[in-house]
């Protein structure tokens, strides 16, 4: 079944992550990881009223909708009222602490003048494949439904009231469901429950617990721990859910934002709160990595799909983050994932899977790398703003790591200035004759540009090697003192100090010489074309190439204003993006420029950028990569950089 592209509503674990559109459907269910593994095909749950055909929750022409979370939580709330029987529904959904459970509580209420007989029923179908079959079974009065590594339980405390197994669309349309076997080859089967008969005016509640289970075990311990489950207080569980998630909001909230009784900061607050909220949702503990955003294409209909983590991606969330006392997770991801995914020859490559694998990629960005050596030493300035204190263990236990980081950084760059030795005759012939590239000599291919579309030297890579050559000045001043005993390290650090300054003067002058239009004194984000780019502004925020007032930085902000700016105010990529149509204001580009204004002490102009940025958030507070340029639709709804673009452009 093909997925909408639109998460609406995000809840979960430490473990599980899922997304709801804004009618109350489960669309994606992320387990055991945020990025891996996705078990749900479909899951509809809908009620036949009376002698009525099924109404499915989600979808039906008569019925309303209004979603909301708990306040300062991560339980979702779907109220629902289907004007034709008017019957109101209140689902809750939430994922508890520290079981791999979903609760998905549900309270009836009869607002019509005769009585309502309801039946509840579920259908769901789980990914399977053919190396990865999944079937269904009944026992315990659960819904199994399992295949080699995985095994989901849907049950209730009520016991079952019917279930169908097999060929569930022939029949599920009426409402009416029966099977005769226990157990089936189908990944998709229905079960339902009588509710009984509701009294005018009369409410009843009523709960589905799903329980997942990865790849350990065997039937007779989810059996086991269905029976175990039906003893919760579902009440009370939701209670610790609530008070887990608003202790977690006043742990991260350290910019003490205050209302001041206009809309405009009301929903300010909303997004700040929910960005909090939202972004340890995309987290994995065991190795501190975060991935871009929960998926939304699946079959990649429309991009190379998101539910992966770019080190460049989490370096910048973490550098935001890191002021909402996120920072203990900065250094996860420096001491477990990436020192696990670091290459022999320094670099990081594309993308990963957040539990360290290698992802599918298409080629190298060399900022990725530059940007682990540059936030490095941004979150050990932070910390020590923060605290007091100077954290010189963090970075001596990353110096190997980010020592090898530079010496590919200075790999790439003598390949850039013309500066690399000689290859040896036989090494030339065969990259001419074959095109090959040794893996070692990779910093010889073109890279890939931030956004990932065009192969060749960039303005926005040279600022980040440029940032990575100025941070491990600094880290070696800060840990000079640490090597005092050691004369060799000392003398080292000596001539890598000097060798940086000197790189810093020459890509500040390549830039010069190589990325300049002449005609009009703006900056060019590459040597091939002369398009206007957001991220020609990284040569100031973040990495300080340029100062922000000189000429040729207000030059291009100038450009950047006659080209690239919307009516709205959001700003796109760069001139001529087609991406998912193209003309889309994204939120990163317009708060890179609030965050040039704010820098520059334009208020008004950041002020403009962050009313664009707030307003192109959902109704929950969720902000999306980009958005058309009425704020009617938007694309990757939880995107995770804009959370933290957004969280830089209130500290910066």
């Amino acid at each position: 079944m093909k997925k909408s592209n639109y998460n609406d509503a995000f809840i979960g674990n430490k473990n599980i992550t899922a997304s709801f559109s804004k009618y109350g459907e489960l669309i994606r269910l992320y387990y055991p990881l945020p990025d891996y593994r996705q078990y749900s095909d479909f899951f509809h749950v809908g009620v036949k009223i009376n002698d009525s055909n099924i109404i499915y929750l989600h979808y039906d022409v008569n019925n309303t909708y209004n979603q909301y979370y708990n306040e300062k939580s991560n339980v979702l709330n779907t109220e629902i009222e289907n004007a034709y029987f008017k019957l109101k529904v209140k689902q809750t959904d939430c994922v508890m602490l520290n079981q791999d459970v979903v609760l998905k509580k549900y309270t009836f209420k009869n607002d019509n003048t005769i009585d309502l007989a309801v039946k509840f029923l579920v259908h769901s179908s789980v990914i399977s494949s053919y190396n990865n079959m999944a079937g269904g079974m009944i026992e315990n009065n659960a819904l199994i439904q399992y295949s080699h590594n995985f095994t989901c339980a849907i049950f209730s405390k009520e016991n079952l009231y019917k279930y169908q197994l097999n060929d569930v669309d022939r029949s599920i349309s009426s409402g009416e469901i029966f099977d005769k076997d226990y157990i089936g080859m189908s990944k998709d089967s229905a079960i339902s429950y009588d509710l009984g008969t509701l009294k005018p005016g009369e409410e009843r509640e009523f709960t589905l617990i799903m329980y997942f289970k990865y790849n350990e075990g065997n039937m007779k311990d989810v059996v086991d721990k269905i029976t175990k489950l039906k003893r919760i207080n579902v009440n009370k569980e939701i209670e610790k859910i609530d008070k887990y998630w608003n202790k977690y909001l006043v742990d991260h909230d350290t910019l003490k934002l205050k209302k001041d009784g206009t809309d405009f900061m009301n929903k300010l607050i909303n997004v700040y709160n929910r960005t909090i909220l939202f972004m340890p949702l995309l987290l994995n503990e065991k190795t501190g990595a975060l991935t871009a955003s929960l998926e939304v294409d699946e079959e990649r209909d429309k991009c190379g799909k998101y539910a992966y983590c770019w080190p460049r991606d989490a370096i910048m969330m973490y550098n935001k983050l890191d002021h909402l006392n996120f920072g203990e997770w900065t250094e996860k991801f420096y001491s477990v994932f990436l020192k696990e995914t670091q290459c022999k020859n320094g670099m990081w490559e594309q993308r990963f899977f957040s539990d360290g694998r290698l992802a599918p990629c298409w080629g190298y960005q060399v900022d990725e790398t530059a940007i682990v050596v540059w936030e490095a030493y941004e979150h050990y300035k932070l910390k020590e703003k923060r605290t007091g204190k100077k954290d010189k263990k963090f970075l001596k236990d990353n110096l190997k790591m980010l020592e090898s980081a530079m010496k590919f950084l200075e790999k790439y760059i003598d390949n850039v200035l013309g500066k690399e030795e000689k290859d040896d005759l036989v090494r030339i012939e065969l990259e001419q004759k074959y095109n090959y590239k040794d893996r070692d000599e990779i910093y010889k291919h073109p890279s890939y540009d931030i956004w990932e579309e065009n192969e060749g030297i960039h303005l926005y890579s040279l600022s980040s090697i440029f940032g990575a050559f100025s941070a491990m000045i600094n880290i070696y001043s800060e840990l000079s003192e640490c090597f005092e005993n050691n004369r060799l390290k000392q003398d080292d650090i000596i001539l890598c100090k000097a060798r940086y300054e000197n790189y810093l003067r020459e890509i500040k002058k390549y830039i010069l010489d190589n990325l300049v239009d002449n005609n009009r004194k703006v900056l060019l984000r590459n040597k091939t074309d002369r398009l206007t780019d957001i991220s020609l502004l990284g040569s100031v925020i973040p990495f300080g190439v340029f100062e922000p007032e000189e000429k040729i930085i207000t030059n291009t902000v100038e450009q950047i204003n006659m080209t690239i700016r919307t009516y709205l105010g959001g700003y796109l990529r760069f001139q001529d993006d087609r991406y998912i149509g193209g003309n889309n204001p994204w939120i990163i580009a317009t708060a890179w420029m609030g965050m040039y204004y704010k820098k520059i002490g334009d208020k008004v102009k950041a002020n403009e950028c962050l009313e664009f940025i707030v307003n192109s958030a959902n109704p929950l507070g969720i902000l999306p990569e980009q958005s058309n340029s009425d704020l009617n639709r938007t694309w990757v709804i939880g995107l995770g950089w804009s959370h933290a673009m957004f969280i830089g452009m209130l500290i910066d």
